[in-house]
């Protein structure tokens, strides 16, 4: 019996395999790595990432040149002997007007605006979001569609009545009044994603906390803050790209004294004293850049994840 068994079984796996050599493979078809598909798409790819890089490649390499290696033309190619001697005078030595202090002082300068300018717009951005987003109150659509409005107002626009309220409380030409102008002009855009990101979070712990009692502020703090930690990120980024690498409202609101980073950045490349010294040029421009690249790349995962989150619903 045992014997008969065996030979049903193998028979029956018999069977099973005639039947699929019969109806071929099941599955999905394997991708070719090559296929017309993917050679367009990685072909794109590779063609934009050159495009953006290659303009750095060239500003990283004639950094590290001697101005006699800069004359001769070539440049694309490394450096023939590297010297970070164009650092050293781009951050200490190089003239901007009438101070030769390179861009240090700029740096600082633009570190004292960035800092209380990031604080306080996203701390109020972000209230003002779960406000609109769980805290109806009347006129709040009205109140919002203002400030959707101030969003897309062009900055060029606003320039001159600014200039004057500040000066009329006494802050024109100081990093507080640019300090001011930078949260202002940062509100409406925070303001939208916050908004829009807890209006994504499940309703139901709004309601869960409300019936326990919970009130505004322990609402925020206790629950929506720690689930925000993504839009947090995506206000920080924005806030400090724009704000570190803003020239306009710089060039307007301060004096040379306490201009920022990028104002000294436009003086010392557009300088018409001495001779044209590219690789300090260059190395300068890579310095006043570096603070929102270092931010981006460190918290880009979160960047996006946030974005996505906050684009949920509108």
């Amino acid at each position: 019996m045992a014997n008969i068994s065996t030979l049903n079984t193998a028979a029956a796996g018999f069977d099973a395999v005639s039947d699929q050599v019969a109806t071929g493979p099941r599955g999905r078809k394997p991708r070719r790595t090559f296929s017309p598909r993917n050679i367009m798409l990685y072909g794109t790819l590779i063609v934009a990432a050159l495009y953006y890089l290659l303009p750095l490649y060239v500003m990283v390499v004639t950094s590290l040149k001697g101005m006699p290696e800069v004359r001769m033309g070539n440049i694309f190619s490394p450096p023939m002997e590297i010297t970070f001697e164009p650092w050293v005078k781009a951050w200490a030595e190089a003239c901007t007007g009438l101070n030769c202090d390179g861009l240090s002082r700029g740096f600082w300068n633009s570190v004292r605006i960035l800092i209380p300018s990031v604080v306080v717009s996203i701390a109020v951005a972000s209230v003002s979001g779960y406000a609109l987003a769980n805290w109806r109150f009347k006129g709040s659509e009205l109140f919002f569609s203002i400030l959707i409005i101030g969003a897309f107002i062009p900055y060029q626009v606003m320039l001159y009545p600014v200039v004057i309220a500040l000066r009329e409380i006494g802050v024109y030409g100081t990093l507080t009044g640019l300090v001011i102008v930078h949260t202002i002009f940062g509100m409406p855009i925070l303001t939208l994603l916050f908004r829009n990101y807890f209006a994504s979070l499940p309703v139901e712990l709004f309601k869960a906390a409300r019936i326990d009692g919970a009130g505004f502020w322990q609402i925020y703090f206790r629950i929506m803050l720690p689930m925000a930690l993504p839009i947090f990120v995506v206000a920080m980024i924005l806030q400090v790209t724009g704000i570190w690498n803003d020239f306009l409202f710089g060039v307007v609101f301060t004096r040379p004294d306490v201009y920022p980073m990028t104002v000294q950045l436009n003086n010392i490349v557009n300088s018409v004293q001495g001779v044209k010294e590219y690789n300090v040029n260059m190395a300068a421009t890579l310095l006043t850049g570096a603070v929102p690249l270092i931010v981006y790349f460190v918290s880009g995962r979160l960047f996006v994840r946030g974005i996505a989150a906050g684009a949920v619903k509108g």
